[in-house]
């Protein structure tokens, strides 16, 4: 039987507001730990973006991205540096193959070919860009390179990947005082704290476009 007027009208709207809503799908790089991964997962699932992480590609099997993905159920792909002529169409492989729509680079120490990805493709850098970024600054690199020229304040930036190091337009950027006495561990760690609320702040922005 078929309801018509206000009652199929009512039972319609239910019925739209039972469906659950799209997530984007999003792909995550990661080099070291895994610990922005994991943020931007947990992120995720707490509902706090529309979006989930549905792959991550590393270079290494034992990189510690790869236990924090799998405890999350989150499928791991390990793409090998070598041969390098190929590495980055195989990268790009794993992700389709997941059905990635948004890339978020998590501490990736390679250059990534933004081609396919460009407009879709996010990274984070623990400091305030265009300052400390660029070749070579990841890591405790940048924390002491901050220390070393005496800034007051510092903080992450999350910005749309281009062809160059740390160099696309910024979505989301946040700040925190560096403290007397700091060492570059401890400014990392506070750094962090911030990361951990911008990444998640600057992927709700972008997928709800």
């Amino acid at each position: 039987m078929q309801l018509s007027g206000a009652a199929g009208e009512a039972g319609a709207t239910r019925e739209a507001s039972a469906a659950p809503a799209r997530r984007a799908r999003v792909g995550a790089l990661a080099s070291g730990g895994g610990r922005t991964v994991a943020n931007l997962a947990d992120a995720c699932a707490r509902g706090e973006v529309p979006a989930e992480v549905v792959v991550c590609v590393v270079t290494r099997a034992d990189a510690g991205a790869t236990e924090r993905c799998r405890e999350r159920g989150i499928p791991v792909v390990v793409v090998a540096p070598e041969p390098a002529a190929s590495f980055d169409d195989r990268v790009d492989a794993a992700l389709r193959a997941h059905g990635v729509e948004w890339v978020c680079l998590c501490g990736y120490l390679r250059r990534f070919r933004v081609d396919a990805w460009r407009g879709r493709a996010l990274n984070i850098h623990p400091a305030l860009l265009p300052e400390f970024g660029g070749a070579g600054m990841w890591g405790m690199r940048v924390h002491e390179a901050v220390l070393a020229a005496g800034r007051q304040e510092s903080g992450c930036t999350v910005h749309w990947v281009d062809d160059e190091y740390d160099h696309g337009a910024p979505v989301v950027q946040r700040r925190c005082p560096v403290l007397p006495g700091d060492t570059p561990q401890a400014l990392a760690d506070r750094v962090f704290r911030e990361e951990c609320a911008a990444y998640p702040e600057a992927l709700r922005a972008v997928v709800g476009r």
